[in-house]
């Protein structure tokens, strides 16, 4: 790839040459965080050495507390390993919907539009809000964020399925505990190499008027754009910007990200038919709870991971959720623990 690149003729073709040099950067990436985890294996052990050699506790102790911090990174390049899918290096839409239950579950789509926000955030990647419906006292009926950055699709895609909460409602005067359901919904966003073609005949296409904060033009012109895929059912929406064809034009990609995403489905579920159907994104399959009263605890229903700091996961704490199930799909629903995997 090195030779390819100092190759004079390489821009003539400039689509092949950025596929050439984001694959370059990918793979230059990867082999120096390898290098680097190796060289700080080596640095800590040698501490280790001189620590104990000299008595000092305080060296060991901090040497084995950066192994400890250095395994967590091995064992999250070992996950990104596995993202090897088809559409797993791309950009991801992420959908988020409330489910029945008036504002408690508006407010509990809002929590989990917080959560995963967050945790796309403090790992690197970049988040813009594509599409939001406020609730009528709280929270959201549903929003759409678009996260930016390498393998965004392959650590998220599988968090599509239904979130249930259990908690003391704060919007109950009798404090009594309720049960909500949101669901979530992750679709890859389709670039260049890939071509997705949709007859427009099939589509019907609204405007109306963008909700929420935004601006006097924002709020009292039609520039929000919904398309509805009729063959399918498919609805996506866009009111992020201030022009109704700069929205459409996202709407459009967004479409086609999410027919992709179904063709991507259909194909596991012929290559696998019984790991498909232990990984169904239906809004009927359940995938996780979190428990926030009588008692704190989060549970993956499909791997058996448990957390019981609810607040950590609220906040962004997904890493181990989501390395369990990326483990749990490669092996074809077999429930393998990261470290299980050469």
């Amino acid at each position: 790839m090195n030779n390819k690149a100092e190759d004079p003729n390489l821009w003539n073709d400039p689509q092949e040459a950025q596929k050439l040099m984001r694959e370059r950067q990918q793979l230059d990436e990867g082999i120096a965080g390898v290098k680097a985890i190796e060289q700080q294996l080596r640095d800590n052990i040698e501490l280790i050495g001189l620590g104990e050699e000299e008595g000092d506790d305080d060296i060991v102790s901090e040497a084995e507390e950066a192994l400890k911090a250095l395994r967590t990174e091995a064992a999250r390049k070992q996950v990104e390993a596995m993202l090897s899918g088809e559409a797993d290096g791309n950009d991801t839409y992420l959908e988020v919907h409330s489910g029945a239950g008036g504002t408690e579950s508006q407010d509990w789509a809002n929590m989990l539009l917080r959560m995963y926000t967050r945790w796309a955030e403090r790992s690197g990647f970049k988040v813009e809000l594509l599409e939001v419906h406020d609730g009528e006292e709280a929270g959201i009926k549903s929003a759409t964020i678009l996260v930016k950055g390498h393998n965004a699709y392959g650590w998220l895609k599988t968090e599509s399925g239904v979130h249930r909460l259990v908690r003391i409602s704060p919007y109950d005067s009798n404090a009594r505990r309720h049960t909500s359901f949101s669901s979530i919904w992750i679709y890859p966003v389709v670039d260049d190499s890939i071509n997705v073609e949709v007859n427009e005949s099939d589509c019907r296409i609204d405007t109306y008027r963008s909700s929420g904060a935004g601006g006097q033009h924002v709020n009292t012109t039609d520039s929000a754009v919904r398309i509805t895929h009729i063959p399918t059912g498919i609805v996506v929406a866009c009111q992020q910007e201030r022009s109704q064809h700069k929205n459409r034009a996202k709407a459009w990609d967004m479409l086609r990200a999410r027919l992709y995403e179904a063709e991507l489905k259909k194909r596991e579920e012929a290559a696998n038919a019984e790991s498909a159907s232990k990984t169904d994104i239906g809004w009927g399959h359940q995938i996780r709870s979190y428990v926030l009263q009588p008692y704190q605890l989060v549970k993956d229903l499909r791997t058996g991971v448990e957390s019981t700091a609810p607040s950590d996961v609220l906040d962004g704490d997904l890493d181990e959720f989501m390395e369990a199930a990326l483990a749990h799909r490669v092996n074809g629903g077999s429930g393998a623990a990261v470290d299980d995997l050469a």
